[in-house]
């Protein structure tokens, strides 16, 4: 076989792959999208989310977004960002409230997955999901001050008008917008799952751990997590779960780099598919990738400070 025939084959094969493991992933969040968004849908044709959204009106207010906002947030602590996605689309939110509720999913998304993970890796569970939960309320409350106001009071509106249409109506408007979300999503993941296969079929990704190893001086991170942030933000946590467990497991990466990592990865990661998810939704790049990089790296030097101090006091007996 020569080098051309090999050549096809391999791009067959990560092209195959690709196609078959969007696919899986496709219906797999085709189960989660559309009955979350269908709830939501119809919360809002009852009236009940604009009373939900009364209650919670004052607490979102203070990062300035509405209050049915926080299903939004709690789909995304609870399932993932697709799921907040699916409800997203049922609000009629402006760039702004978008964007801030972008930051916070991105920050807190699929809370119970990917805490256990970390917790594998040797990372406190508490820890780990006050850490989330505080930054992305954190960085809400920060864009809330850095973004220029918008307009809220569509988000009520949207609900009021679908109250006075018949159930039929809001199912047949529903269903358009879910479907063209849908469509949207389905080319997006196709896309990601097969450029990782294409990745790792011609050994990108080692590559790139290379190249980003000093980088990780930068995060204040060991230079032997150049390999894992790599694979958390190609494929994120929960699909390289096996991958970050094993380099701890065998030794590639002591414990206390595995915890910093952590502290890294909690706040910023899948930087590759998920901030492709909002990019759809029109949400900037910048607002998407940086103040999470900015977090993570400032969550990581505080917490060596941390470790500094306490190792210091211990040394003189105070601790």
């Amino acid at each position: 076989m020569n080098d051309n025939e090999n050549t096809t084959l391999r791009l067959k094969k990560a092209l195959k792959d690709g196609a078959a493991s969007g696919l899986k992933t496709t219906w797999f969040l085709l189960r989660i999208m559309v009955p979350v968004s269908l709830a939501v849908a119809i919360l809002a044709w009852s009236g009940a989310l604009g009373w939900l959204a009364n209650v919670l009106r004052p607490a979102m207010g203070l990062i300035g977004l509405p209050g049915e906002a926080a299903l939004v947030f709690a789909s995304s602590v609870l399932l993932s960002n697709y799921s907040a996605i699916a409800v997203m689309n049922t609000l009629s939110l402006g760039i702004r409230e978008i964007t801030i509720l972008a930051l916070m999913c991105l920050i807190a998304h699929n809370m119970f997955v990917e805490t256990a993970v970390m917790k594998q890796t040797g990372s406190s569970v508490t820890r780990m999901v006050l850490l989330r939960i505080g930054a992305a309320v954190f960085v809400g409350w920060a864009l809330n001050l850095l973004l220029p106001p918008g307009t809220l009071a569509a988000a009520g509106g949207q609900i009021a008008a679908q109250a006075k249409t018949s159930f039929l109506a809001m199912l047949g408007q529903w269903g358009m917008e879910t479907l063209m979300l849908l469509i949207k999503v389905s080319i997006l993941v196709f896309l990601i799952m097969i450029a990782q296969k294409l990745m790792e079929e011609y050994r990108v990704t080692e590559g790139l751990s290379r190249i980003f190893a000093p980088l990780m001086r930068v995060f204040g991170l060991p230079r032997e997590a150049s390999f894992l942030w790599i694979v958390i933000n190609v494929v994120g946590y929960a699909y390289g779960a096996g991958i970050v467990v094993e380099r701890v497991k065998s030794g590639k990466m002591k414990s206390q780099g595995a915890d910093l990592f952590n502290h890294h990865a909690a706040i910023s990661h899948s930087l590759f598919e998920d901030t492709a998810l909002y990019l759809a939704l029109g949400v900037s790049l910048f607002w998407l990738v940086i103040p999470r990089l900015l977090i993570a790296l400032a969550v990581v030097w505080l917490e060596k400070l941390r470790r500094h101090w306490f190792r210091r006091s211990f040394k003189v007996g105070t601790a």
